[in-house]
C-alpha cells in the first residue's frame, strides 16, 4: 500500500503501479502456498490449520479495517492489523478439516496433528448427541487460557421446538450492582462480587510475582523459573475468577430464558459506564454486556422473545404507578418516590417494573432496540401531558403522566 502511494505521487498511471494483494481469505492462501516453500521451509511439519488460522485472522482484520475506513462498519475507529505478541495473546488454533472426531469412551478426542487426547472432563454430552444423531462436528478450537488447554467443538444441533414454562410472561430486568438483577416480580438476585472477594488473594500474589526477576525486553533478560511459577498463579486466579462470573451468569440467564416468554432489558452504554474510574472494576465485574448477550441467544433456544429499551428510555425516573416522569433523579437516591402520587418504592424494583410495562406499550412482534413514550434524548424539564394507558398494561385504566411523544424522554 505505501509503495503504490509512493508511486502515485510520481505520477504513475494505476496500470502501472505495483500489482495489488487480494485481502479475501481464498487470495492470501493462494499467496501463502506461493511463498511458503522459500519463507518457511519448515511448514510440512505443522497443521496447515495453523497457517489458516493466521490468514483467516488477517482477512478479518483488514476487512474491519477497510470497513472502519470507509464508514461501514459502526463503532470505534479500528486500526490497521497487528501482529499478535506470543506474551500477550492467547495461543489458539482452530481445526477444521481431518480427522475430529470424540472418542467412544467419552474420555478423549482426537485431532489433526495432534493425535489422541486425553480430557479432564467427560466428553459424554456431546457423545451422546454425536451417537444419536442430532449433532454434526463442524470444527475443533484448541485454546490455552487461565494456564490449562481446552478444546472447544463448533456443532451443528438439531434443535426441537421449545416453549417457555410460562409463555404468555413478561418479566421487566434491571441490572445494577447492589443487585446483579432486580426482577418485576420483586424477586432479587445478589450481586456475588467475584473479583472483590478474591481482590486480597490476587493482591499478594502480584506482589510475589513482582519480587522475582522477570523479564526485561530492553536487556533481553529472560524471566526466572521463579518468576514463572508466581505468573502462573496470577493467571491462575484471573481464570478462577472469570470462571466463577461466567458460571453465575449461565445460570441466571438460562433460568430466565426457560421460565418467561418476553423478557426486557436496558440498552445500557457499557462501554461509557467503564469511563468511571470509581466504578469501572465493579462494572466489569458484574458483567452487564455479557449478561445481555446471553439473554439475546437463549430467548430464541426456548422460543422467547428479548425486547430491549431504548437507551434513553427513563425507567429509573418514571414512576411505575402513575407515569410520572421525574427531570433529575441522583444516582445516590435509592428510593424512588413520586411527587404526584406519593408511591415510594426501591429504585431498581420502580424500573424494573417500568421496563416489564414497556413490552405492553410497543409492538412485540420483534426483538430489537424499542422505544418507550418518545424516549429519544436525555431528559429534560418540560411540561407534562396526561395521557391514559393501554389496558393490559401494570396500571391499566389509571391516567398518568408522560412526556410529549418525540420531545424528552
Amino acid at each position: 500500500m505505501e509503495q503504490r502511494a509512493a508511486e502515485r505521487s510520481y505520477g504513475l498511471a494505476e496500470a502501472d503501479l505495483t500489482p495489488m494483494v487480494g485481502w479475501s481469505l481464498p487470495a492470501l492462501r493462494k499467496a501463502w502456498n506461493v511463498a511458503k516453500s522459500d519463507v518457511a521451509p519448515w511448514w510440512a511439519e505443522c497443521s496447515k490449520e495453523a497457517f489458516n488460522t493466521g490468514l483467516d485472522a488477517l482477512a478479518r482484520g483488514l476487512k474491519n479495517w477497510s470497513d472502519s475506513r470507509t464508514g461501514k462498519r459502526a463503532g470505534r475507529r479500528v486500526g490497521f492489523p497487528r501482529f499478535k505478541s506470543r506474551r500477550r495473546s492467547a495461543p489458539s488454533v482452530r481445526f477444521t478439516t481431518g480427522a475430529i472426531r470424540v472418542e467412544a469412551d467419552r474420555k478423549h478426542v482426537v485431532l489433526p496433528r495432534l493425535g489422541r487426547l486425553k480430557t479432564h472432563e467427560s466428553t459424554r454430552k456431546l457423545a451422546r448427541r454425536l451417537e444419536a444423531g442430532t449433532a454434526r462436528i463442524l470444527s475443533a478450537t484448541v485454546r490455552r487460557d487461565g494456564g490449562q488447554w481446552h478444546v472447544a467443538f463448533c456443532v451443528e444441533v438439531d434443535r426441537a421446538e421449545r416453549a417457555p414454562m410460562c409463555p404468555e410472561a413478561v418479566i421487566g430486568v434491571d441490572v445494577g450492582l447492589k443487585h446483579l438483577a432486580v426482577l418485576s416480580t420483586g424477586k432479587l438476585e445478589p450481586n456475588p462480587r467475584h473479583l472483590e472477594g478474591a481482590a486480597r488473594r490476587m493482591r499478594r500474589l502480584a506482589r510475589r510475582m513482582s519480587r522475582r526477576v522477570g523479564p526485561d525486553r530492553r536487556t533481553r533478560q529472560r524471566p526466572s523459573n521463579r518468576w514463572e511459577r508466581a505468573r502462573r498463579q496470577v493467571v491462575r486466579a484471573h481464570a478462577r475468577v472469570a470462571n466463577l462470573r461466567r458460571d453465575g451468569l449461565h445460570k441466571l440467564t438460562t433460568r430466565l430464558a426457560r421460565e418467561y416468554g418476553t423478557l426486557v432489558v436496558e440498552d445500557l452504554n457499557v462501554a461509557g459506564m467503564l469511563r468511571n474510574r470509581r466504578l469501572a472494576r465493579h462494572i466489569a465485574d458484574a458483567g452487564f454486556a455479557e449478561l445481555r448477550r446471553q439473554l439475546a441467544y437463549k430467548t430464541g433456544w426456548n422460543g422467547g422473545q428479548l425486547l430491549v429499551a431504548d437507551r434513553w428510555y427513563p425507567s429509573s425516573k418514571t414512576c411505575s404507578g402513575c407515569g410520572a416522569v421525574k427531570a433529575k433523579l441522583a444516582l445516590s437516591e435509592r428510593t424512588y418516590t413520586c411527587t404526584t402520587c406519593g408511591m415510594t418504592l426501591d429504585r431498581d424494583l420502580n424500573a424494573a417494573r417500568n421496563l416489564a410495562a414497556l413490552a405492553f406499550e410497543v409492538d412485540t412482534a420483534g426483538s430489537g432496540p424499542v422505544t418507550g413514550r418518545g424516549a429519544d434524548c436525555k431528559t429534560r424539564p418540560c411540561g407534562l401531558v396526561a395521557v391514559k394507558r393501554q389496558p393490559g398494561t401494570a396500571s391499566a385504566g389509571r391516567t398518568g403522566t408522560v412526556p410529549p411523544q418525540g420531545r424528552t424522554a
